[in-house]
């Protein structure tokens, strides 16, 4: 059973062109839209991606929509904290394909990461 986690050096969920998830205010309060809003970057990217080493710069205290727990999905998409590990593995594989590729060494390694075998 694949158990989802995050893939260091990824990155693909600091790409935030609202262009790309125009129901951001469906899921998101207007003060967390106001933040969302004012943390991407002219080129759609998270300002606080840094994209040489691709890590986030403020994990540590990133907001609470960058964060993937039981609460969080909750809230946002009314998820249960049992279907947590699916949607993730499936929000996850669609960033991943939507910024690199589905071939790319992105989705190979987050594959991997969260347990299933690639052949």
């Amino acid at each position: 059973m694949a158990t989802w986690q995050c893939v260091k050096q990824c990155g693909a969920c600091c790409q935030l062109d609202p262009g790309d998830r125009p129901d951001l205010a469906t899921y998101l309060t207007p003060e967390q839209l106001g933040e969302y809003l004012s943390m991407v970057g002219p080129d759609g990217w998270c300002i606080h991606f840094d994209s040489l080493n691709r890590d986030c710069t403020i994990y540590e205290d990133r907001p609470t929509f960058c964060r993937v727990t039981a609460d969080t999905f909750g809230q946002m998409f009314g998820i249960e904290p049992q279907d947590l590990n699916a949607f993730a593995i499936d929000c996850c594989r669609q960033q991943i394909e939507a910024i690199y590729g589905d071939r790319s060494l992105e989705s190979l390694r987050f594959e991997q990461a969260i347990g299933l075998e690639i052949g």
